[in-house]
């Protein structure tokens, strides 16, 4: 009876320990998906903003693509692997090109960023660069893809990709 006794102790004490354990997990493996909300939503506001400022200066707004979503996603993804920021990305690969695999036939231009903690921060530094800026109010373009990919160390990383 004593032995049944120490038996059901520790199993009272084991169940909830593996309950605390379990429950301890859950918010790690909650993290990528947490992250990628947060990403998902500075990618909105970005392309909210963007369309805000083509309209305040007579450009129609936007319309999101998936193909070029697609690969500014995976662009983004790259730098903030490697830890590179350049437009020149894995294996050479270019904005067009990176456009074309991803089924997207008529790029116009790009834009990245990084390090910026908000989608006004980084709207701002590329209303603030006459390049970048030029390629918001191309009011040529059509259609992006925007994203924004948190790195391991927390640094978040942006690519737009602007199409015809």
């Amino acid at each position: 009876m004593r032995s049944l006794l120490r038996s059901f102790a520790l199993a009272a004490f084991i169940v909830p320990a593996a309950a605390g354990v379990m429950m301890s997990a859950s918010p790690a493996e909650a993290a990528p998906v947490k992250a990628k909300s947060a990403e998902q939503s500075l990618q909105a506001d970005i392309f909210r903003l963007v369309n805000e400022e083509r309209v305040d200066h007579g450009c129609a707004a936007l319309t999101a693509n998936d193909q070029l979503t697609e690969a500014a996603r995976a662009h983004s993804a790259w730098m903030g692997r490697t830890g590179a920021f350049s437009h020149t990305g894995r294996a050479g690969s270019n904005f067009v090109s990176r456009a074309k695999a991803a089924g997207f036939a008529h790029p116009s231009a790009e834009n990245i960023a990084w390090g910026y903690r908000s989608a006004e921060e980084v709207v701002t530094g590329w209303m603030n660069s006459p390049g970048h800026r030029a390629n918001i109010l191309n009011c040529r373009s059509k259609t992006v893809g925007t994203a924004a990919v948190y790195a391991q160390n927390g640094a978040p990383y942006y690519t737009q990709d602007f199409g015809y």
